[in-house]
């Protein structure tokens, strides 16, 4: 398992940047099944718009009391391409309200995941635990969580992140709905407003 590009800026790479997969999500959107062999690909993309990779799956839950979820994929190794396919183990645990729940096996810590990760840079899928990864609402000031949370809202909705760009009505939104998102994007302004100010003024007081 090699590591990501040691001289990203920043530090180290966050769950919330990398590529992810979800067992649960696959499962909810008919992407596996149990029972059935299903195969297709996973993409992701940045924002609203923007493809950033893809990978072929075959999810195989026919087995009864376990399964497998191979990945095959290419990727980039100093100006070469390498071919990678990775087979992670499938299995369930009984809730104490019933029915199953499905989990992966992180192929570097033999561990029960419901999602592995790819940190860009990095060559395999594998646990948050494995690759040491954080969460970026972790790594964010106090002052600049209210505007994280406004950009989060607008990239949600479809729309650009970024100051005074307010936010996008996505078609078919019903518009009591988008009413709701409206007062929380001028609540959090609001609220992301204070906190830079009260930044700057203690900026000054050091100065």
């Amino acid at each position: 398992m090699g590591g990501w590009n040691s001289g990203r800026s920043g530090g180290r790479p966050t769950a919330d940047s990398s590529f992810r997969i979800d067992i649960a999500w696959m499962i909810r959107t008919g992407r596996a099944a149990e029972g059935a062999l299903i195969s297709g690909d996973l993409s992701w993309q940045c924002g609203a718009h923007n493809p950033t990779g893809s990978i072929d799956y075959i999810a195989d839950m026919t087995g009864g009391g376990d399964g497998t979820l191979t990945l095959h994929y290419t990727r980039s190794a100093g100006g070469d391409k390498e071919s990678v396919t990775q087979v992670i183990p499938l299995v369930f645990t009984v809730p104490n309200y019933g029915g199953k729940r499905w989990w992966m096996i992180c192929p570097f810590r033999a561990i029960r995941v419901g999602k592995l990760y790819m940190p860009k840079g990095g060559d395999r899928f594998a646990s948050r635990k494995a690759w040491r990864l954080g969460y970026h609402c972790q790594r964010i000031s106090r002052q600049d969580a209210a505007l994280e949370r406004l950009f989060r809202l607008q990239q949600s909705l479809g729309g650009e992140r970024g100051i005074g760009l307010g936010l996008a009505r996505p078609k078919g939104m019903w518009q009591r709905t988008y009413n709701r998102h409206v007062e929380r994007y001028a609540a959090l302004n609001i609220e992301s407003s204070r906190a830079m100010m009260a930044m700057v003024n203690r900026c000054g007081r050091i100065g």
